[in-house]
Order: structure tokens, then C-alpha cells, then sequence
């Protein structure tokens, strides 16, 4: 069999600086913003020219915190809470052959300051520094099945987390102008529950923490709320 080597034409500048917490679908999440910022060998206008004319783009990219981990035929999908396996072929698992996934995003604009190309993206669900190997337009007519069906992943995942801010959490929020989309931000993410499956089954108050943009936050889990307690500048 032949081997192919794939060339980066860009990275992710991605509001996720660890796996924990990143939707596990794209726009589920749609504060979430990002940066494509392109290499030295694509960083022209040209290789853009006329993209602003779709909404949408389709990412490939490479899984590059998990690709020299290795691969397993059978997977334990987190949607059928990580207590049934499926084939590997049958899920958007991470841990894949060659390492490569895909995530349909929205494009929000082009962006060319101080000799350095970047598409501006929103409701990413790419970790930071992700490479791209490949941008292609997405095409409602063709993409956009309404007949399709998608056995265990049929449904958009839905919670019943609620969150709340603690004054302090607030205040910081308030305080703060770079990102006006913060406490929504925020919020989205966790109504995703990203927990581990197994923690989900137990009953007492967890305390957990992310990295997301420059903050670090804390907030504590009771039943089916979520308090985010603190956020403080990395």
C-alpha cells in the first residue's frame, strides 16, 4: 500500500487549550470563536479569493494530540455513554487510522492585517494549535440531507444542566471587554456536560476546572446545576 504525506496549510487559534470541555460537535457551541491562520506557503490572498461568498466551510484536519496514540476497531462512542462499543468507521472517534477529522464550521470573515492571512470561524470545536490539511466550501444542496438518518447520533445531545455565576464569576465578566460573548460562552460549554460518563452517574457535588481563551475556571456540578465559582486571569 502507499504511504502519503499530508502538508499543514494552516492552524487553529481555538478559545480550547485542552481536550476537556471542547462540544463534541461542531456549532453546538456557536460563541465559540477561532482563527485559521495560515502557513508561510499559503499565506496569500489568492487561496482565498472568493471564499466570503459561502457561510460555511468544511475543515479537515489532523487529531494531533491522539494520532501517535494508535487506533482500536472497536470505539465506546461518549453519546451511548461510553458502555457500548461501535466500529471505529461507525463514529467521529478520535483515536483513527489516520488521524483525521473533519467539522463543518461558519465562516464569519477574512481577515489580512500586518502581512498574515486568517479566516475568522465561529461555533469551532477544534483544540488550539489543531493543523488543517484542507478547507473546502460547504454546499447546502449537496451536504444538507434531510432524508439522512444517523442511528445512535440521530438527535442533536440535549441536557438538562442549568448554570449559574457566582458574584465573583460576574463581576469578572462584567469586568472584562475582549470577549463580549463570555458568559454565554460559558455557559454553553457547560450545559454540554463535559464530564466523563462515568461521572455523570454520581450523586455528590464534583469540582472541576478549564483553560478557556486566557482564564481559567472553576465551577462545582450538583445534580443536573452547574456553579461556576471563580475566574481568574491565566
Amino acid at each position: 500500500m502507499q504511504s502519503y504525506q499530508i502538508q499543514p496549510i494552516g492552524h487553529i487559534q481555538s478559545p480550547y487549550k485542552q481536550k476537556f470541555a471542547i462540544p463534541r460537535q461542531p456549532r453546538l457551541v456557536p460563541q465559540a470563536q477561532a482563527k485559521l491562520i495560515f502557513c508561510d506557503d499559503f499565506n496569500r490572498e489568492e487561496f482565498v479569493r472568493g471564499i466570503d461568498e459561502f457561510s460555511h466551510l468544511w475543515l479537515l484536519f489532523r487529531f494531533h494530540e491522539t494520532a501517535d496514540k494508535g487506533y482500536s476497531a472497536l470505539v465506546r462512542p461518549p453519546r451511548l455513554g461510553g458502555n457500548e462499543r461501535k466500529g471505529v468507521f461507525a463514529t467521529r472517534a478520535t483515536f483513527r487510522p489516520n488521524g483525521i477529522g473533519m467539522s463543518a464550521v461558519k465562516l464569519e470573515g477574512v481577515e489580512y492585517k500586518n502581512g498574515q492571512l486568517a479566516l475568522l470561524l465561529s461555533g469551532i470545536d477544534l483544540l488550539d494549535g489543531t493543523p488543517i490539511v484542507d478547507i473546502k466550501p460547504y454546499l447546502p444542496y449537496s451536504d444538507a440531507m434531510t432524508d439522512a438518518s444517523a442511528g445512535f447520533a440521530d438527535t442533536r445531545p440535549e441536557t438538562h444542566m442549568t448554570v449559574s455565576f457566582s458574584e465573583q464569576a460576574e463581576q469578572f465578566i462584567a469586568k472584562q471587554t475582549q470577549y463580549p460573548q463570555l458568559r454565554a460562552f460559558i455557559a454553553n460549554v457547560l450545559k454540554q456536560d463535559p464530564r466523563p460518563a462515568y461521572k455523570k452517574q454520581k450523586q455528590q457535588t464534583q469540582f472541576y476546572g478549564m483553560s478557556l481563551y486566557n482564564f481559567n475556571i472553576r465551577w462545582q456540578v450538583d445534580g443536573e446545576h452547574n456553579q461556576v465559582i471563580e475566574i481568574t486571569q491565566e
